[in-house]
């Protein structure tokens, strides 16, 4: 098999799933308990907090393990929402963000507040200008992807929240960096974001684990979840360590080698857009910015027959987001493209792990696609 659909999960690397037999099976104790065995747990998510801070360029006690990017983006939302709700009632977004951030627009505009849905260019990109422009006096929140997961396209988030904390002082910057952390280089403490939402199965971790980094500027902020009060009284429930040993596992082995492994799978998607440049019938869609995501076309062949094709050749491509299964592309459907272009559009993303090789039997995929088509 070969997998290029990372943008949807990532194959645990061989240290999460240590980390994550070693949790299940020796270091199983509840961190909160007060014996030995409890406060071994305690000092072992002590170390992975550390190790996921380190990777965002974050405070550790600033770092809040969650179930996933889901559950961060909800938290983040709804939460400034309510710490942020007496002042104002104006929120910006973009169309173009993942579902866990549209449901939760959605489900505030129900409440009264007024959300404005930042357009893209036909790339698939938001400029600061466009941020600008929507920004007002009653603006509590603003929550803007770092990566786009079908376009590729890298947003500006340390210029736009920067013009944020500029124009507006006092409203809350977020940013769903799920598919921007271990792909995208930044640090938590300098971007300007006050809230940043990660997870841990699109980087070689294990579903199930994520984290919320709040900024040290948000000393109270509500929290999701009530219960007994474990990650400091921001996020109620007993850790699920398992998860969250195995998501730290993995920080700990992709961080040293970010920039070279940024540099190798953007080496390998640039070379595999030029070889589709040159194919008759097919189109690339979007800014493909980030080193692993690519959006393509080839007019006339159903996106079902495309992924179908090539998996009867043993790869796996997605017809965009995972999350969004069975629905027409919002994401390419606000930037404008053609009907025939997003009927017929899937998703490649690759990882750490993709070869040069599988690249080359995905543009034989293709032609086998080109070669159906004209039958």
């Amino acid at each position: 098999m070969i997998y290029l659909d990372n943008s949807a999960t990532t194959k645990p690397c061989p240290e999460a799933v240590e980390a994550i037999q070693k949790a299940l099976t020796q270091c199983w104790g509840n961190p909160s308990a007060l014996y030995g065995f409890g406060i071994e747990a305690a000092h072992a998510l002590r170390t992975a907090r550390s190790r996921v801070a380190a990777a965002m360029g974050a405070e550790p006690e600033r770092v809040f393990f969650t179930s996933g990017g889901t559950e961060a983006d909800n938290w983040a939302i709804l939460g400034t929402a309510k710490r942020m709700g007496k002042r104002g009632k104006h929120i910006i977004t973009t169309a173009v963000e993942h579902h866990a951030v549209l449901n939760c627009m959605k489900e505030l505009e129900a409440q009264g507040f007024a959300v404005t849905y930042l357009q893209p260019d036909g790339l698939g990109s938001i400029s600061v200008d466009t941020l600008k422009a929507a920004l007002r006096k009653d603006t509590i929140l603003v929550s803007i992807m770092m990566v786009n997961n079908e376009s590729g396209a890298v947003m500006p988030i340390s210029q736009m929240a920067k013009l944020t904390k500029r124009l507006c002082p006092d409203a809350i910057f977020h940013t769903d960096a799920v598919q921007g952390f271990l792909k995208v280089p930044f640090s938590a403490k300098t971007l300007g974001a006050d809230l940043i939402s990660i997870s841990s199965h699109k980087v070689h971790g294990p579903k199930g684990a994520g984290a919320l980094y709040i900024s040290p500027k948000l000393r109270s902020f509500p929290p999701l979840l009530f219960g007994g009060g474990q990650e400091s009284g921001f996020r109620s429930g007993t850790e699920g360590t398992p998860a969250i040993f195995g998501f730290a596992a993995a920080c700990a082995a992709l961080f040293p080698t970010l920039r070279t492994d940024i540099s190798r799978e953007k080496a390998l998607l640039e070379q595999c857009i030029g070889k589709l440049s040159g194919m008759d019938g097919v189109r690339i869609n979007g800014a493909h910015e980030a080193p692993h995501i690519l959006s393509l076309s080839i007019p006339g062949v159903p996106t079902q027959n495309s992924i179908n094709i090539l998996q009867d050749a043993g790869i796996c491509v997605s017809a965009g987001s995972a999350c969004a299964k069975g629905h027409r592309s919002h994401v390419m459907t606000a930037m404008g493209l053609a009907p025939e272009l997003i009927d017929s559009s899937f998703r490649v993303s690759i990882s750490r792990e993709t070869t040069q090789e599988e690249m080359d039997a995905f543009i034989e995929g293709i032609q086998k696609i080109l070669a159906w088509k004209k039958r």
